[in-house]
């Protein structure tokens, strides 16, 4: 649910057997791919290695870590599908290869697969109990999972092995998701300041986690220069843009944010950006734009398939009206992944459906880490006040909206109004 790209950020510098080949750039093609720019020369030297040894792992390896970082690049999620079947036949010519088994176990995480991830990189750890890769999917499998103790060790196994920027971003993650803000900025900071200088994608990413971690606390300025150090860095990167975006619509300068999310979206349909222009059309009345997004996002989703945010796409079902359908497809993402996240997604979808009462023991299971998200707050007390405790929901609703007051374009002002309503009584 959360954003699980890591693991795939540091692919090459754990699999050095896969980046260590000699690039060339005038080396013909073994597989032609017209989205590919034929001068690449990281694709050339894979196709190299391919045409060279049609029978060694090595070069589908290779491939599969080019592929690998064209998605973290572009945010196209169609090169992480192209990157596992390069990994299937790297696997089909030595099912025991090292890198092509951790290169399969990480992209399980970026298709949701987190059951198999974590099975994967379970026996991975058997064979090599240090492996800093290893222990890195372990610890996004295991949050994914809800199973947060053992993400801890992992990651703790992780710092221990390697202590870089994965392993921090990693430790950061997990501050923010036990409540510790103070703590994940920290953590956050010296993982941007230990990233590979020669790696921009991995630098500005980190800065973007950075700038989210000030986002959610509420403090805008300092969010926005973060993302504007990451542009710097890397002009154009859609997640920073995104960020950007989201953070002047927080402030209510919409016109600067459609700007900055559009631009997101110049090479690859961003189903985030596209979300928030369909709310802040929607809030300004502009019903058939709204709806043209709306309609946008659910197909991005639909096209990304295994790698669709299956939260953002339950929270906007059961916002827009399509209550039982949310709750399906809540629970059976909760039966899956019995993660906070997932145990929010059910609390709000049968919030939305009138079944508050049931929702209880949802928002209480997603807020039990006192993870700063206003979200969750709001939620939490527009369920506590369709249940007649109206106290605990004016604390929620308040905590929600001093913790971000702009957390979200339309529930932000949903609160508000909650609020109003609350104090008359």
């Amino acid at each position: 649910m959360r954003n699980i790209s890591i693991l795939l950020l540091s692919a090459l510098v754990v699999l050095g057997g896969c980046s260590s080949v000699t690039l060339d750039t005038k080396t013909s093609f073994a597989l032609a791919d017209a989205a590919i720019v034929p001068t690449d020369s990281e694709y050339s030297s894979a196709s190299r290695l391919i045409a060279l040894m049609p029978d060694s792992p090595r070069g589908h390896n290779a491939l599969a870590v080019y592929y690998i970082k064209r998605n973290r690049e572009t945010g196209d999620f169609s090169f992480n599908t192209k990157a596992s079947d390069a990994v299937d036949k790297a696997l089909s010519l030595d099912p025991s290869d090292i890198s092509a088994r951790k290169l399969r176990a990480a992209l399980h995480l970026g298709f949701h697969r987190f059951d198999d991830a974590l099975n994967e990189a379970g026996q991975l750890r058997k064979e090599f109990p240090n492996d800093p890769f290893v222990l890195g999917v372990l610890s996004d499998a295991n949050v994914e999972m809800g199973k947060y103790t053992e993400a801890l060790e992992a990651t703790q196994a992780m710092v221990d092995s390697r202590p870089d920027s994965s392993s921090y971003a990693r430790v950061a993650q997990l501050r923010s998701l036990h409540g510790d803000s103070a703590g994940a900025i920290k953590m956050m900071t010296l993982a941007a300041k230990t990233a590979d200088p020669a790696d921009k994608t991995l630098q500005s990413w980190c800065l973007v986690q950075l700038g989210d971690e000030h986002w959610k606390a509420g403090k805008y300025v300092e969010a926005e220069k973060i993302y504007d150090e990451a542009l710097a860095i890397n002009p154009g990167y859609f997640l920073a843009l995104v960020s950007k975006g989201r953070v002047r619509a927080s402030t209510g300068d919409f016109e600067a944010a459609e700007k900055y999310l559009n631009e997101a979206q110049s090479f690859v349909p961003n189903a985030n950006a596209t979300h928030l222009l369909a709310d802040i059309h929607s809030l300004s009345g502009q019903s058939e734009r709204a709806n043209a997004e709306y309609a946008k996002f659910d197909k991005i989703q639909t096209d990304l398939g295994d790698g669709a945010d299956h939260k953002k796409l339950i929270l906007s079902k059961a916002n827009r009206g399509m209550t039982e359908e949310a709750v399906e497809m809540a629970l059976a993402e909760y039966a899956a992944e019995k993660n906070i996240h997932s145990a929010e997604l059910v609390a709000w979808a049968l919030y939305k459906a009138g079944r508050a009462s049931e929702a209880t023991p949802y928002i209480q299971e997603a807020m039990r880490l006192n993870t700063i998200d206003a979200r969750v707050a709001f939620h939490g007390g527009m369920i506590a006040r369709a249940n007649g405790n109206n106290r605990e929901a004016k604390r929620l609703l308040d905590k929600a909206l001093s913790q971000n007051p702009g957390f979200d374009v339309l529930e932000a002002e949903e609160a508000r109004r909650a609020l109003v309503e609350l104090s008359k009584k």
